[in-house]
């Protein structure tokens, strides 16, 4: 089966590309929409829980940007040829990960937001962190299409369906 050059990252040099790639990322960021759901329903602006949520927002954002983004865009991406629009999506959807995650890093450091008060900027980092989750979950569902199914039904080849 062929398969996006999104799983094929995933599937090679087992077991640190997944480890790398997904696993440290996915923990970052469910662990921040764990903490997240707490602060949000209580609103809380301090606490123990706060501050683990903004460690998290930092790190995830940090990690994402340099440990994942700049390291593929450097590296991976100039050398694909891509396996149809599939391919594409599920490549592209996974790096825009970057822009939610680093804006949360950003808002935790104090770089953008300055003048917005504690409600303007809780929202402001739930939508930065739901954004993240829909393109990571476009990322998945493209990335786990096989792209010759794509490209057989592109050209009508429907083959037995």
């Amino acid at each position: 089966m062929n398969m996006t050059h999104y799983m094929e990252l995933l599937a090679t040099n087992q077991p640190w590309n997944l480890l790398y790639y997904m696993v440290v990322p996915v923990a970052l960021a469910e662990s921040l929409v764990a903490t997240e759901f707490f602060i949000v329903f209580r609103r809380q602006t301090k606490g123990a829980l706060r501050a683990v949520n903004k460690v998290l927002g930092i790190a995830a954002g940090v990690y994402f940007t340099f440990a994942v983004f700049l390291r593929l865009l450097f590296t991976a991406i100039p050398g694909i040829e891509w396996r149809t629009w599939v391919d594409f999506v599920a490549v592209w959807s996974y790096l825009l990960g970057v822009v939610p995650l680093a804006g949360i890093a950003l808002l935790e450091l104090g770089v953008i937001a300055r003048g917005k008060n504690d409600e303007e900027k809780m929202k402001l980092h739930f939508v930065l962190l739901t954004v993240f989750l829909i393109v990571a979950h476009v990322a998945m569902v493209f990335g786990m299409v096989n792209p010759e199914i794509v490209a057989r039904a592109a050209t009508g080849g429907m083959g037995g369906m």
